[in-house]
């Protein structure tokens, strides 16, 4: 399996022609969704969901197919799946989970939206929440900032899933010097093989 890192928070997982976007957001490279089958939405935040490009590549593609919470399908209107957490579901050929449920809490109960993250075939993207499945991850993509986080909670929640590996996202607002802290951080005290994935770059999984 390959895995492209886009803008933010933004992946493309791809196993032949079978292509798998999570998350293409206004912060995210309009080309992500380029050959796109399936499209997961963790929530309906700007920075993970791009309304426009996402209408634009669905009247490209109308096979393409949508996963999301059931208030942003709602939304969103036909042909959008509606997922909760602990369904399973096939998208792009891939094995999917939802899990999760509540994005994280920014202050006084903020912003008290749904969040689904999910695992797909090993690899575990949370959206905006730090939600510690009990399945098996290899892959975490943990997030680097927020107004929702700080660096401390990322180690812990590393450290408590247990993955193989894990790459930064969420970080579209750190410059240079903040990613470079927070690398050092979580390549020190996160207790996994973690590694940074450069923008529009990509690794290949086992």
């Amino acid at each position: 399996m390959r895995l492209t890192k886009y803008g933010h928070a933004c992946i493309r997982l791809e196993v032949g022609d079978r292509v798998l976007v999570i998350d293409p957001g206004t912060l995210s490279e309009a080309e992500c969704l380029l050959g796109a089958t399936a499209v997961l939405i963790t929530h309906e935040h700007e920075d993970h969901i791009d309304v426009a490009a996402l209408k634009a590549a669905r009247e490209l593609n109308p096979a393409l197919t949508v996963h999301t919470h059931a208030a942003l399908a709602a939304e969103l209107g036909d042909g959008v799946t509606a997922v909760e957490a602990g369904d399973a579901f096939t998208a792009a050929g891939f094995a999917v989970r939802a899990v999760g449920g509540a994005h994280a809490e920014i202050v006084d109960g903020l912003p008290g939206c749904p969040n689904l993250g999910y695992i797909v075939d090993g690899v575990y993207h949370p959206g905006d929440s730090l939600f510690v499945p009990s399945e098996t991850v290899e892959t975490l993509l943990v997030p680097a900032s927020g107004p929702w986080l700080k660096t401390g909670e990322a180690i812990g929640f590393v450290r408590a899933v247990k993955p193989a590996r894990a790459f930064p996202i969420h970080d579209a607002l750190v410059n240079e010097l903040g990613r470079d802290n927070f690398d050092r951080w979580l390549d020190g005290k996160g207790g996994t093989d973690y590694s940074r994935v450069p923008l529009g770059g990509s690794v290949d999984l086992p």
